[in-house]
């Protein structure tokens, strides 16, 4: 499996408020960035493989949303994270 639960953890201290919080907006955009990853490195590969393409698709909307509210909600915290992750937009 490509993302155990120490990477999940470590994501989530790295870039959440602490190794156990799972449910902050940062470490949620963190996890889907770094599934984002994983999925596109996959779709090189296997181009004609359009669930995992319909997954993607999903993922980068509900990423999209996330920092939509993050963004309405507190804006320092929105560029910290975008900065952090490299992200665009």
């Amino acid at each position: 499996m490509y993302l155990t639960k120490d990477s999940k953890e470590e994501l989530f201290a790295k870039h959440g408020k602490g190794k156990q919080d799972s449910g902050s907006a940062e470490g949620q955009i963190a996890l889907f960035t770094h599934r984002i990853s994983h999925l596109t490195e996959h779709l090189k590969k296997n181009r004609k493989d359009y669930n995992t393409e319909r997954s993607l698709v999903k993922l980068v909307g509900k990423r999209r949303s996330l920092l939509d509210y993050l963004t309405k909600k507190d804006i320092t915290r929105y560029r910290a994270i975008v900065k952090e992750l490299g992200l665009r937009k």
